[in-house]
Order: C-alpha cells, then structure tokens, then sequence
C-alpha cells in the first residue's frame, strides 16, 4: 500500500505548485521553457545577491582597515556578523557555480524537439497528473473525500 502523501502546509504548498505548473505548461516545449526561465531567474537574482554582498564586505574590509564605520554600501553590518557574512559569500559562490553546471545540462535538454503528436501525449498525461482543481467534478470529489463527521454536507 503507498505511502500517503505528508499533508504538512510546506508540502501542500509544494504540491499546489506542482500541479499547477504542469497544468500551465503541459508540453515538453512549454516546461523547457519554464524550467530555462526559473534557472535564468535564479542566477540572476543569486548573482546580483552575490555582487552587493561582495560590495558590502569590501567597504567593510576598507573602513576596517582604516578604523572607520562602513560607508554608503548600505546598512552597516554589526562587527559580529564578519563571519557569517563571509560564510554567505562562500555558499552563494557555491550556488553560482551549480546554478552554471546546471545551465550547461540544461542546454542539452532545450536542444530536443519532438512531434506535435507527443507534445499531445504530454497535455494528456498533463490532464491526468494535475487534473483542474476548480473544475466542478473536482470539487465534488473533494468535497465527498474531506467529509468528517463534524462538518456534515448540508446540501
């Protein structure tokens, strides 16, 4: 018998997410797409992260040296934090050089096309994976699954 699947709200999150990114792009061609563009997103948004925090360090290294407060770079980072801020330089250098790993395997996966009469098969299998969540049969399925006995139907 399966395993249920954890009913925590992280992964209802995840799977309300799932679901919905199948239905919005249901064929190979459209999911390539998504998956190019969320990558992309990400390395930029990790990469600019990356840039303001070496800009910050760097202040704070030069009004370190010269036993003054850090300059316009921002917020002035607590003395304690040094650290942690270099620790988070380093992980975000790590992510940066996976996300670039990750983009060249992607390449190959964005270079494949196939058939209309597969990308048909993908929209079905699509339909099956992630059905409507408002469609109105849906509902009632829902309905009729999470009845308890202290919430009886009223209709």
């Amino acid at each position: 018998m399966p395993e249920e699947p954890c009913q925590c709200p992280d992964c209802q999150r995840f799977y309300r997410e799932h679901d919905r990114l199948i239905r919005e792009s249901p064929t190979l061609r459209q999911q390539q797409e998504l998956n190019w563009a969320a990558l992309q997103s990400f390395r930029t948004l990790s990469g600019r992260v990356l840039e303001d925090l070496q800009k910050q360090n760097g202040f704070r290294q030069t009004a370190d040296a010269a036993s003054l407060k850090p300059a316009a770079a921002g917020a002035p980072l607590p003395e304690e934090s040094g650290d942690s801020l270099q620790q988070a330089i380093a992980d975000l250098e790590n992510i940066n050089a996976h996300l670039f790993s990750i983009e060249a395997l992607m390449e190959r996966v964005f270079d494949v096309r196939v058939p209309e009469e597969i990308e048909q098969k993908f929209r079905e299998m699509a339909g099956e994976l992630a059905p409507d969540p408002l469609n109105v049969d849906r509902l009632r399925l829902n309905r009729l699954l999470h009845q308890t006995p202290d919430l009886p139907d009223r209709s």
